[in-house]
């Protein structure tokens, strides 16, 4: 590592999925976009990336919310479900440069891996190739915890599932709330600055613009 101090040894790095692992932001932004277009509600996009790892659900209620429009719960669940079915038909996988590497290289070098996000399971696993899922031990999909990001149960869950404290993990996030979650969880939490700016990721421990600034992080902080 080129340092002669004592460093923790990574024994695990939880990954987010979109804007970490996978560029699909983009196509949730313009689902959603066309969506509440369709309600009458202008969103930029940057509010949406902003509120990226959230359940559906309360993103739709908050927006509408903060547009003053009232919106019943059946309503909400049909413009989710409209979303979705936007989504399915115009998303393309597109890998962030970079990260496929860097998790064959943690699985070679004996690093556990776990997968968080908002994303609902049936999604994900059209997403990602079989041979990618298999090598995260531990997935927390959207369906699997009560309350979503920025609450800290999808990472808790992920902790408990691995059967490990939080020291010697590594959170890789890219969206405030998914920061927010990793944090409250009691992780470090490295973002990068794939979909928002810095300024956006202050609560991080750390923010890169890409692999290579993850890696370098890694190397000086852990050992492996």
């Amino acid at each position: 590592m080129g340092s002669s101090r004592k460093l923790p040894v990574l024994k695990a790095v939880i990954f987010d999925m979109d804007g970490v692992i996978t560029m699909t932001m983009p196509y949730h932004v313009r689902a959603w976009t066309r969506v509440f277009a369709g309600a009458g509600i202008h969103v930029p996009s940057f509010e949406i990336y902003a509120r990226e790892g959230q359940k559906g659900l309360v993103s739709v209620m908050e927006i509408f919310a903060r547009h003053g429009k009232p919106l019943s719960a059946m309503r909400a669940r049909e413009l989710l479900a409209k979303k979705e079915i936007i989504f399915k038909r115009i998303v393309r996988t597109r890998f962030v440069p970079g990260a496929r590497r860097f998790i064959k290289t943690c699985c070679a070098r004996g690093v556990r891996l776990a997968l968080v996000t908002g994303t609902a399971r049936h999604e994900l696993e059209k997403i990602l190739p079989k041979e990618l899922i298999a090598r995260f031990e531990v997935i927390v999909t959207g369906n699997d915890v009560k309350n979503g990001k920025p609450h800290p149960e999808p990472y808790q869950k992920a902790l408990k599932a691995l059967r490990m404290p939080g020291g010697g993990a590594v959170v890789v996030e890219n969206a405030p709330f998914g920061i927010t979650s990793a944090v409250r969880a009691g992780l470090v939490c490295v973002a990068l600055e794939t979909s928002l700016p810095k300024s956006y990721l202050k609560e991080a421990d750390k923010v890169v613009s890409d692999y290579h600034g993850l890696e370098k992080f890694i190397s000086q902080h852990y050992s492996l």
